[in-house]
């Protein structure tokens, strides 16, 4: 188990008491999505969520890119999520909000705001099968274990994969890792590490997590944003009429 990847979301979690309100530096930021939550009824929270961006330059130097988002679920499965700008790492602020989302899995759907905009469109998820697992023979995943995170145990998993002929470096193959620590109590990854030699260390890690009702606000749309665009689920399909015992169905009309 890798200390610096199970210590990342305390060790940050420390650093949002220096933020406070300033404005932005002039330097170009960029966006950072961060974790999906599924929809669990029965399992609400809320939380930071913590994340860091790190990249080696050709030159040796290391840039490193940090922002924050406030994530939610309620009882009845709904989810809250933000994406924010990564800052660099002497920004001392609020990361701008760019977008909320918003997903109720009873009715399947979600609401998406544009918090520059001010505007926000709803359109219809659909329920997609779950897929079988293919093993791949180019990936070697590892069993961490179980380490305590957030008060709940979570169970480690590390999956690295060789890329043969990524025309990085000096053209060998490289390795991209993927460590996540998932906890089955909350249905949730706790902390999240991808380490890709072309782009660097991406840490995202949860904190200030809160086993209770969040505030039922948290599963709108926020204020000001305006509803723009609705897309309707599809209607469902016309029910086919039963077949006489005996009797042939018609041929399927020729293109």
């Amino acid at each position: 188990m890798q200390r610096k990847t199970i210590q990342f979301a305390v060790l940050f979690a420390a650093s949002l008491f220096v933020l406070h309100a300033q404005q932005p530096p002039q330097e170009r930021p960029v966006a950072v999505h961060g974790i999906s939550i599924p929809s669990v009824a029965g399992l609400p929270f809320s939380a930071t969520l913590v994340i860091e961006a790190e990249r080696e330059w050709a030159d040796g130097s290391v840039q490193v890119r940090r922002t924050i988002s406030i994530i939610a679920r309620d009882s009845k499965g709904r989810t809250h999520n933000e994406v924010r700008r990564l800052m660099p790492e002497y920004f001392h602020g609020s990361p701008e909000l760019i977008s909320v989302r918003v997903f109720d899995p009873e009715t399947r759907m979600r609401t998406i705001c544009d918090m520059a905009e001010q505007t926000g469109r709803r359109e219809f998820v659909p329920k997609t099968p779950a897929k079988p697992s293919v093993p791949n023979p180019l990936e070697h995943v590892e069993d961490l274990g179980r380490a305590p995170l957030n008060g709940l145990q979570a169970k480690g998993t590390r999956r690295t994969q060789t890329i043969y002929g990524s025309g990085y470096g000096n053209g060998g193959p490289i390795e991209v890792v993927d460590e996540t620590w998932y906890s089955p109590e909350l249905r949730l990854n706790l902390l999240v590490r991808h380490s890709d030699p072309r782009n660097g260390v991406e840490t995202v890690g949860v904190s200030g997590l809160k086993r209770e009702e969040p505030a039922a606000t948290l599963f709108e749309a926020p204020p000001g944003c305006k509803i723009a665009d609705v897309e309707p689920p599809p209607a469902p399909a016309p029910a086919s009429s039963p077949q006489p015992v005996g009797v042939e169905p018609p041929p399927d009309p020729q293109p």
